[in-house]
């Protein structure tokens, strides 16, 4: 609806145009309203719209009706429940009908009562996400779980990969032939024990997959001293660059030797995208006798 400011504004420019020479018809199609419109606004006169009295519709609920709507929703079993489900439940057990779905909503509208009832909890703000610092070896690691083809069609084996995020040394890999939380415990159990890093201050920070938010992982991190870190909802790039620049491991060391005859007795043909070269360079830098940059790591808030 447009105020009394701006109709006197639109007729005083189209006033302004018709003197010029303009047709009425184009500058009212300019402006984006009729010449009714604007004739009805040449005269004056406040809008009468908001102060008109409308009548009642014949079919519209008595303050009884309205009063048994907040009755029922008063009641314990729905306390609790949205009005689609009353009003579902009502038809079900009762075979009542009371109101319409949006009648239900209106009337707790106007009764001040359209917001969260019974003891559910009120959503909580988060805040902003945490923030974790990598600025020495083992102080966060960054882990992900890899599909590696075989050669029947269809079936993949799953290659599990943790990075240290400060020298980007590769500090736990496996390959399995399924995807579960057993599996992963049993890759970060191996990677502390190796890395020797058990009831350290240490983060491990994953994704939301159910391999990695698990009641066996929390615990078995519990039991190491680990911290469990993940991703911010809807956020896809929380995890760090080195984790995601590993689709398949190309690596020159001994270290990955194993891993790649396991990948060849399984018939894998280790071909992708990406790679990451784990060279001398990540031992002297997780050793702290090469230099590294810090990294910051956004995740999801407690």
């Amino acid at each position: 609806m447009t105020n009394a400011t701006d109709r006197r504004r639109i007729v005083e420019l189209v006033n302004e145009a018709v003197a010029n020479g303009a047709r009425l018809r184009s500058v009212c199609t300019e402006l984006g309203i009729g010449q009714n419109t604007y004739r009805r606004w040449s005269r004056g006169g406040e809008d009468q719209r908001p102060h008109a009295i409308r009548p009642t519709p014949s079919h519209a609920l008595t303050q009884k009706e309205r009063q048994a709507v907040l009755d029922v929703c008063h009641q314990p079993q729905f306390a609790s429940l949205p009005p689609a489900q009353i009003v579902a439940r009502l038809l079900d057990d009762e075979q009542r009908y009371l109101a319409s779905e949006s009648s239900f909503y209106r009337i707790l509208h106007a009764a001040g009562e359209q917001r969260r009832r019974g003891r559910q909890a009120a959503p909580r703000h988060k805040g902003p996400p945490r923030r974790h610092r990598a600025d020495h070896p083992d102080a966060v690691w960054s882990w992900d779980v890899t599909y590696l083809p075989t050669q029947v069609r269809g079936q993949f084996l799953y290659l599990y990969l943790i990075i240290d995020i400060y020298s980007r040394k590769i500090v736990g890999h496996e390959v399995f032939e399924s995807e579960n939380m057993v599996n992963s415990a049993h890759v970060i159990q191996r990677a502390v024990l190796r890395e020797q890093c058990a009831h350290r201050p240490l983060v491990l920070h994953g994704d939301n997959g159910s391999a990695m938010k698990g009641s066996t992982i929390h615990a078995k991190l519990e039991e190491l001293g680990v911290t469990p870190s993940h991703s911010r909802a809807r956020v896809s790039n929380d995890k760090h660059q080195a984790v995601h620049e590993v689709p398949v491991m190309l690596g020159t060391t001994a270290m990955l030797n194993h891993v790649h005859l396991k990948v060849a007795r399984r018939g894998i043909t280790p071909v992708g995208k990406g790679a990451h070269r784990y060279t001398a360079t990540n031992c002297r830098a997780h050793a702290g006798s090469a230099p590294a940059l810090a990294v910051d790591l956004l995740a999801r808030p407690t």
